[in-house]
């Protein structure tokens, strides 16, 4: 497994950026709270978990050790893969996560999107015992504000990128930055997200 890495931040996106490691370009797929801890041109360190599949290696990305514990616990799960656990932890800080489980916070499961209430009751009943307490999950805010248009536009293109329509996804990204045009894009991704899983 390829636990982590270090090297120059050469692009940033709002679910994905490429980080150059011994002269290769590796694009890490990460949530919100990872990719506002970077900057392009600078060093950044990300701890990841590469998912193998048949036509695909795919990395993942997460700011913390606890984050990417959560992020392979929650794949533990029948129904729960890579992309549907990334949302999970763009919506739902790990600390956030243990707590609904530890607690049966189903409400807070369901406020992912994608995740039901039958996948929420099989997350408590599976995972309750699984998790422990998270000490370093660090909430991340959002980066720099942007103007509102190219904001949504890359909101909108994370929300695809995690499974939702094209169209559901420029409306939830245009209805999140008008009624606040000064968030951040990592912030606005996250408030989409859980705008969705309330529908």
């Amino acid at each position: 497994m390829i636990a982590s890495i270090r090297g120059t931040v050469a692009e940033i996106g709002l679910d994905r950026c490429v980080v150059e490691a011994g002269g290769v370009g590796v694009l890490v797929h990460a949530t919100p709270a990872a990719l506002a801890g970077l900057r392009r041109g600078a060093e950044g360190t990300l701890h990841t978990e590469l998912v193998v599949r048949e036509d695909s290696l795919t990395l993942y990305g997460f700011d913390s050790v606890d984050a990417r514990r959560l992020f392979s616990t929650v794949q533990t799960v029948s129904g729960v893969g890579p992309r549907l656990a990334l949302a999970i932890l763009a919506t739902l800080e790990p600390d956030q996560l243990v707590r609904a489980l530890g607690t049966e916070d189903v409400a807070a499961l369901t406020r992912v999107p994608g995740v039901g209430k039958r996948t929420a009751e099989r997350m408590v009943l599976e995972l309750k015992d699984k998790v422990g307490p998270v000490h370093d999950a660090d909430s991340s805010g959002a980066g720099p504000g942007s103007s509102a248009a190219p904001a949504a536009t890359e909101v909108a293109g994370a929300l695809e990128g995690l499974g939702f329509s094209a169209t559901e996804a420029e409306k939830t990204a245009a209805a999140v930055l008008s009624s606040d045009p000064d968030l951040g894009p990592a912030e606005a991704l996250r408030l989409a997200l859980r705008s969705l899983g309330r529908r």
